[in-house]
C-alpha cells in the first residue's frame, strides 16, 4: 500500500455534483481502479450521490474529449459497488471508482445505434475516448502509485454478468490485487462492465502518457 497521498481532485474535473458531503466515505490510499459504465447517454444523479462513483466521464463528441466529474476525493471510498454485509470489503478497499457514461452492451449499442443516438460503446470506443481514459489511468499510475496492469479476461457483456466469463476474482486474490480493473472483476458483484473494452489498448495508451 502507498505510504503517501497524492492530490485529491482530478484536474480540470467538475465539481458540481460532489456527494463527500452528504456521504461521507473511508480515507484510503487508492491502489486500485474500479472501471464501469453507466448504461445511459448523460451523467446520472446516482440517487442523489447514494450510488455514485469517485469521478463520472462523460462524452463530449463536439470536441472529441470526456468531461470529468468528481463525486468524492481520490482516496476517499465512493459507493458504486455491492458490499456484502460479512463478506470482503469492495468500495472501501483502497478502490477509486470511475464511471464512463455509455454502454458495454450490444443491444443497446444496437438500439440508440438504430436511433441514430450519439454515445460511446465501449467496447469499440474511438481512440480518442480510450486515450482519455488513459490519461486519467496514467495521473493515477503517478500520483497515487496505482499499478498499470490488470486482469487478463475482459469477456464481452452479457457473458461478463455474473461470473460468465470466468473472470470474477474470489476474496483473497481481490483483497491482494493492485491495478487496474472492471465492475465484473470485482466480488459480491453480478453486474458486466464494462464488457470487452480494448483492456491492452487503454494500457499502451496509459504507459504512454505516463512517460511524457
Amino acid at each position: 500500500m502507498s505510504t503517501r497521498t497524492g492530490p485529491q481532485h482530478y484536474p480540470g474535473a467538475n465539481r458540481d455534483h460532489w456527494y463527500q458531503d452528504d456521504f461521507g466515505g473511508d480515507r484510503m490510499e487508492v491502489n486500485v481502479i474500479v472501471l464501469h459504465t453507466t448504461e445511459g447517454g448523460s451523467l446520472p444523479d446516482y440517487q442523489g450521490g447514494a450510488v455514485a462513483p469517485n469521478l463520472t466521464a462523460v462524452p463530449d463528441f463536439a470536441a472529441k474529449r470526456l468531461k470529468w466529474y468528481q463525486h468524492f476525493d481520490i482516496d476517499v471510498s465512493s459507493r458504486a459497488l455491492a458490499n456484502r454485509k460479512g463478506g470482503v470489503e469492495t468500495n472501501t478497499l483502497n478502490v477509486c471508482q470511475a464511471e464512463l457514461v455509455g454502454t458495454c452492451d450490444p443491444d443497446l449499442h444496437a438500439k440508440w445505434k438504430a436511433r441514430g443516438q450519439a454515445h460511446v460503446y465501449w467496447p469499440k470506443a474511438p481512440e480518442w475516448a480510450l486515450r482519455a481514459v488513459a490519461q486519467y489511468l496514467a495521473w493515477m499510475h503517478i500520483h497515487h502509485d496505482v499499478p498499470l496492469r490488470g486482469p487478463t479476461l475482459w469477456p464481452a457483456y452479457p457473458k461478463s454478468a455474473g461470473n460468465g466469463g470466468g473472470q470474477r476474482m474470489g476474496g483473497e486474490r481481490w483483497n491482494g490485487f493492485k491495478g487496474v480493473c472492471g465492475h465484473m472483476h470485482v466480488p459480491e458483484n453480478a453486474h458486466g462492465d464494462p464488457g470487452a473494452i480494448d483492456f491492452e489498448a487503454l494500457l499502451g495508451f496509459a504507459k504512454a502518457a505516463a512517460q511524457d
